[in-house]
């Protein structure tokens, strides 16, 4: 996208009343000086997504069996517990869990 463009959805957003005139400024001058604004995705959308799952890595420190939920609550900010209790449930609900557990115990690095 070019920065035109850019330029002419920043002053949308401002005439809708998304942004105010303080967040209008500091964001246009972020695009005028060829910084990208903080969680700015790229042309495709998926640069976000991407990094934090190339980020991703089995745990060898939090582990019960895998390392996958000490992995993912790494990335998440989630305790491991959390996932694990996620995990067990989606075990009791078709098997799910498992079967979720298992692809990501077997395509993850490990740390």
């Amino acid at each position: 996208m070019s920065v035109a463009e850019e330029l002419h959805k920043l002053a949308e957003l401002h005439q809708r009343g998304v942004l105010s005139d303080a967040e209008f400024a500091q964001a246009k001058a972020r695009l005028l000086s060829g910084e990208a604004a903080p969680g700015a995705s790229t042309s495709a959308g998926f640069a976000p997504a991407a990094n934090g799952l190339n980020e991703l890595r089995r745990s060898r420190e939090d582990r019960w069996l895998g390392g996958v939920c000490g992995g993912l609550s790494r990335i998440t900010g989630l305790d491991s517990w959390v996932w694990r209790l996620l995990f067990t449930l989606l075990v009791l609900c078709v098997g799910t869990g498992l079967f979720v557990y298992l692809l990501l115990w077997i395509f993850v690095p490990q740390d």
